[in-house]
């Protein structure tokens, strides 16, 4: 048994030197003997205890339950106490102290040890819980003070970020809409010479084929520039799905038309539209840019004379299409950037191209809820397969 600084506070002279005399026996040392709260506090004011053995009822107007609260609040020393009741009104209110141990007078030396040491093991271990909770709730304090720091910089960051974007998506735009005024002109005079040129003059043809390259150039500038308005209107999250009544026979017509017109590979586009309703709703722009975007893609990476099969048709409320090739194909190493902005693959060669078609595709499928998939074989061709909800 360990040696304690033990304070006995009991208003019994005869049982206090008794238990002073078992507690020197086993070696502890007595700071002081107190009949009353008031004295009791007084000793600890100058002295250290270990422990302090407490009676309940105690001359002077401090009882030992409330010598024991102050006990507990000041000076945090175990108590245990002593006394000749053991009803429950007593217990009741002994609990309400956090006791260390009680003991029933009459007690053996045996029984008071075993009470002592308990009460000491209940305390070390309870403080010892107290210091770990104390840790644990510095650690996250700590933790909640840093992540309250580095929510605040990434708040920062992404203020910023949309800021940059914000300016991003601004030039884009003015530059963009810079360019169409000029542009417009070029084609406009490009035009002119063309007409120019249908009349006898030594330099027709050579007028007539530099007006058409001027043209051309032109138009693919133009493209240019509207796919990358079209991405920094996404950017902007100023894309919304805005759905109207289509009539699909002549709104699918309209955008082969529209390809057939730029074809200059003589690809000849079969079209396949089965039982397909007479209108149907969907958002017609966002709709438009998939097929011309896949149609013409599949024109321009098909062989001079080749094939391109444009199927449509009706199924569970949901528009598919299947636009199929027998072009160049997407190696496999390259078929997971396939709808990447700016990507183009190692075998398109000379075709002109942004690489931004598929991009928009894609952007455009998700806008308006769709699903798109793809099979390709290197020079075997592409399949695309469309999923679009109609109503």
């Amino acid at each position: 048994m360990f040696s304690l600084k033990i304070l006995i506070t009991e208003d019994d002279t005869v049982s206090a030197l008794l238990l002073k005399k078992a507690l020197e026996k086993n070696h502890h040392e007595i700071i002081g003997m107190a009949d009353s709260g008031e004295m009791a506090l007084e000793i600890l004011e100058n002295n250290r205890a270990d422990i302090v053995m407490m009676d309940i009822n105690l001359s002077g107007k401090l009882d030992g339950i409330k010598t024991t609260e102050i006990i507990n609040e000041k000076y945090n020393i175990p108590v245990v106490y002593l006394t000749a009741s053991s009803d429950a009104e007593t217990l009741q209110k002994v609990a309400v102290t956090n006791p260390s141990a009680y003991v029933i007078k009459p007690f053996n030396i045996r029984e008071l040890n075993m009470v002592i040491e308990l009460a000491i093991f209940k305390d070390k271990k309870e403080k010892e819980l107290q210091n770990l909770n104390n840790e644990l709730e510095e650690k996250v304090r700590q933790r909640t003070a840093d992540l309250n720091e580095a929510n605040k910089e990434l708040q920062k960051a992404l203020e910023k970020e949309r800021e940059l974007s914000e300016l991003k998506s601004r030039i884009v735009q003015n530059v963009s809409h810079g360019f169409k005024t000029p542009l417009t002109s070029i084609l406009s005079s490009a035009q002119l010479l063309q007409k120019y040129a249908e009349k006898d003059h030594p330099f027709k043809v050579k007028i007539a084929k530099h007006a058409g390259k001027i043209e051309n150039s032109v138009r693919s500038l133009n493209s240019l520039l509207t796919s990358v308005l079209f991405f920094g209107k996404a950017d902007a999250d100023k894309m919304n799905y805005k759905p109207v009544r289509i009539y699909t026979a002549s709104f699918l017509n309209e955008v082969v038309d529209m390809v057939k017109a730029g074809v200059e590979n003589d690809v000849k586009i079969v079209t396949q539209f089965d039982k397909l309703p007479r209108m149907i709703t969907s958002d017609m722009d966002l709709l438009y840019q998939i097929l011309e975007n896949l149609l013409s893609n599949a024109v321009k990476y098909s062989r001079d004379g080749g094939l391109v099969e444009f199927q449509v048709w009706v199924e569970d409320n949901l528009l598919k299409a299947s636009i199929r090739d027998q072009g160049i194909g997407i190696s496999p190493a390259e078929q997971s950037q396939l709808f990447d902005r700016f990507f183009r693959g190692k075998n398109v060669g000379l075709r002109e191209g942004s690489g931004l078609g598929l991009s928009i595709v894609k952007k455009c499928v998700e806008v308006i809820g769709g699903k798109i998939t793809f099979h390709t074989e290197l020079s075997k061709g592409t399949t695309f397969l469309l999923e679009i909800p109609i109503k």
